[in-house]
């Protein structure tokens, strides 16, 4: 290393030049790092994911809006129908109560695809162009200064500075489109992967909520058998009058979506910050009016206590596997999936736009009342189900190829004794299931157990 005396006339003065060369070099090095870290900064605020990423683009009222997917791996046959099949259940002007706004939302495939129709690996560009924005129902009016109540208007502003006043610009559920078709992709990967299914169904409705739902066996056709988009066909109608009765009185209403992924493999998800949960809470909770998020029995397992909450495991009788008897935890457990079926809920509020007067003030400080103009949906529910999936087959992509990358680069060579036996309902397991049942009066097969191994631990957690 080559030492300086600052105190020679010489050095004294090359000193400053030094200087000046050191705050150079660490400039380069900075904007160097910079660069290197640009790709993961790229669209600050408009990207998700970290291998299985896409960046949405695009206004409510401007030319159209898309999405530009990264990491989708290469060799997926992927049609035109698959994407469409999804936007076309999310698209506006399905039914009398989603908003009239009259777009065929076509899909149009930019790059990603060969002449065949199968993924290249490379970025995948999708748009939709829009058709039929009507700007004069926001600029023509006192929309054009005044903020709607709990909508993003002021906040954009504050922000920015600026806002796109047609539409809501970004702030618009137009935005999902790009989420949506991009989840019709993550959708046909998690197909083939494991033969996993992301169904979501509007469950609630103000105070109106179904019970009644076989979360192993309700299908999408049953979902989209009513345009309430819920498969209990009793609550539907319940569901369906409260949305009308305040749909004609120029007001609107929220409520929850579950939704339920199954054939979801064990070990997806990571310990701490990265949690599956915490995944799809940030994903979800990214959809527009989206306001509450529940993992399993989530806040009313608050009033459950531990032995009632906790989910027992068995051994599958016909598979072997690890398998456990309730699903209170959601398909998750310490952030990482357990091989059960994955079960999410997601509140949506009101639609912030109304046709009643409100008070609220202008962009430059004056308190005036307000009437929604446009064309808006009294409840966001039924088009949130294909957003809500969408989410969370992204999310689930994501994990699987995190997964992939981290800890099945190596296949585990360990003696199969050694290995934990595999867990969840598509697992094949080497169990031996009979030595414990869930009646808890059984002292002959829980003598079994207890003389199979132990049954106490001595665990001092913080």
């Amino acid at each position: 290393m080559m030492t300086i005396n600052s105190q020679s006339p010489i050095n004294s003065l090359f000193l400053p030049f030094l200087s000046i060369i050191i705050t150079l070099h660490q400039h380069h090095q900075y904007a160097a790092v910079t660069a290197l870290r640009a790709p993961m900064m790229m669209g600050v605020g408009n990207s998700f994911g970290r291998v299985f990423r896409i960046s949405t683009w695009g206004e409510s009222h401007g030319g159209g809006v898309g999405v530009t997917l990264d990491g989708c791996p290469p060799r997926i046959p992927i049609t035109y129908e698959d994407i469409q099949t999804d936007l076309d259940r999310r698209r506006p002007g399905q039914s009398r109560i989603t908003t009239p706004r009259n777009e065929a939302d076509s899909v149009e495939i930019l790059s990603g695809l060969n002449p065949q129709n199968i993924t290249l690996g490379t970025p995948i560009a999708m748009l939709v162009r829009n058709k039929d924005q009507r700007s004069q129902d926001y600029l023509d009016n006192d929309m054009n200064v005044a903020y709607r109540p709990s909508h993003a208007d002021a906040t954009y502003d504050a922000k920015y500075g600026v806002r796109a006043i047609a539409g809501g610009g970004r702030s618009s559920a137009r935005e999902t489109i790009g989420r949506v078709a991009a989840g019709a992709i993550a959708r046909k990967i998690l197909k083939l992967y494991n033969n996993i299914e992301v169904l979501a169904y509007v469950s609630k409705v103000q105070d109106i909520e179904t019970t009644d739902v076989d979360h192993d066996t309700f299908t999408m056709e049953d979902v989209d058998a009513n345009m309430v988009r819920c498969p209990d066909p009793v609550k539907a109608e319940e569901m369906l009058a409260r949305i009308d009765e305040i749909r004609k009185s120029g007001n609107s209403i929220g409520g929850v979506v579950t939704c339920v992924a199954r054939n979801v493999p064990a070990g997806l998800g990571s310990p701490v910050f990265d949690k599956l949960e915490a995944d799809l809470a940030k994903a979800c909770l990214s959809i527009p009016a989206a306001k509450g998020f529940e993992s399993g029995d989530g806040f009313a397992g608050t009033l459950l206590t531990g032995k009632d909450h906790n989910d027992e495991f068995y051994i599958d009788p016909v598979t072997g596997a690890t398998r456990t008897k309730t699903n209170r935890s959601g398909g998750i457990q310490g952030g990482i999936s357990n091989g059960e079926n994955i079960e999410i809920k997601v509140a949506f509020k009101p639609t912030s736009t109304i046709g009643q007067a409100q008070a609220t003030v202008t962009r430059d400080g004056k308190e005036v009342e307000l009437r929604g103009k446009g064309r808006h949906d009294p409840c966001v529910l039924p088009r949130a189900v294909p957003m809500v999936e969408a989410m969370v087959a992204l999310t689930l992509v994501d994990a699987i190829m995190m997964q992939q990358a981290q800890c099945n680069l190596f296949e585990n060579s360990m003696p199969l004794e050694q290995q934990p036996n595999p867990m969840g309902s598509t697992a094949k397991g080497r169990g031996e299931p009979g030595m414990v049942t869930t009646d808890v009066g059984d002292t002959e097969h829980l003598a079994a157990a207890a003389a199979s191994g132990p049954v106490s631990q001595r665990i001092d957690e913080e």
